[in-house]
């Protein structure tokens, strides 16, 4: 790569290795540092030349091709610190557990740099917070949806921000999610067919790996050719129309549990995204999944610590009213 367009220009020289890929796919190969979605608007705007030419995104790139970018620096804004209040579960000079509510989102992003999580627990750590994920994610090691409510992990240094990190890629922390889910998953004769899935003990095991959908950004989906992900569900309670789940995490991609259910034909109530058409006859706003349980071992003292989120309101509520 060679900087010959200019201060903020580069360009690249496509290899054999390279050879019939997506130019929008080379790029995120090129910029690691950049999010996808950021380079599909450089390509947009017309800042990514292949042989000289403006070309779409889907261009398909060949050994030799001289792909010429000037990718503007990103503006990252101010993220002040907000007195928002925060449900804790735990609390030590390392690590800081909260109970996320529904509608709240972990990390500022474009459309939602205040009434975070970070901006609350900026405010609550004034400068104790680690800052190895940035200046828009100090503290964040990992995250759950907006809609999605429970318990959420935040470190304080970069101690500890290193070994919950380490935890979760080793795949030792302990995650255990609750659910609503669409019909009954664990006497559908159907679900046990599908590739992946298998039952023992009482507990079915989605092991389906998990990529981007092409056709929809916002949506992940199964993927052979994706990240390894298993989830492992069990019953807790039948319903007439729905089954109450736990869902424990053995891997942590993105939606897991959201497209999981969809694959066996069982999603969760009340998810607009992977249960399009499906109306429930309740007011819901958003996907009834709920972070529960949380356990780790600590980064400082090596104890083993597990903390769990009560089951909020309008779930609680909801089981107390679904007929069985």
């Amino acid at each position: 790569m060679s900087n010959d367009c200019g201060n903020n220009s580069n360009s690249f020289i496509v290899t054999e290795e390279y050879e019939g890929e997506r130019l929008d796919k080379l790029l995120a190969v090129i910029l690691p540092d950049y999010s996808r979605s950021y380079l599909q608007q450089v390509l947009k705007d017309g800042n990514v030349l292949l042989n000289g030419r403006t070309v779409k995104a889907s261009a398909k790139v060949k050994e030799g091709d001289l792909v010429a970018f000037a990718v503007p620096e990103k503006v990252i804004p101010d993220i002040a610190a907000e007195d928002i209040p925060l449900d804790i579960l735990y609390e030590d000079d390392d690590v800081l557990v909260v109970n996320k509510p529904k509608n709240m989102v972990v990390h500022p992003a474009p459309g939602h740099y205040t009434g975070t999580l970070v901006n609350a627990v900026m405010y609550h750590c004034r400068d104790n917070l680690s800052g190895i994920n940035g200046v828009l994610r100090p503290g964040i090691v990992h995250r759950i949806d907006k809609d999605t409510t429970g318990s959420v992990i935040i470190c304080k240094n970069d101690l500890a921000h290193r070994s919950i990190a380490q935890q979760l890629k080793d795949h030792t922390i302990v995650r255990r999610y609750v659910a609503i889910l669409y019909g009954d998953p664990f006497s559908d004769p159907g679900v046990s067919k599908r590739k992946g899935v298998s039952c023992a003990d009482g507990i079915l095991t989605v092991d389906a790996a998990i990529g981007r959908d092409p056709a929809d950004r916002r949506r992940n989906h199964i993927d052979p050719d994706g990240k390894r992900a298993v989830t492992h569900i069990r019953l807790l309670e039948k319903y007439k129309d729905y089954t109450y789940a736990e869902c424990r995490l053995e891997t942590g991609r993105t939606h897991q549990i959201r497209v999981h259910t969809q694959y066996i034909g069982h999603p969760i109530l009340g998810d607009d995204v992977y249960a399009p058409g499906r109306k429930p006859p309740f007011r819901l706003e958003g996907q009834c999944l709920h972070a529960m349980i949380l356990g780790f071992v600590h980064p400082r003292s090596g104890e083993y610590i597990e903390t769990t989120a009560p089951v909020p309101e309008y779930m609680d509520k909801l089981l107390r009213i679904m007929p069985k």
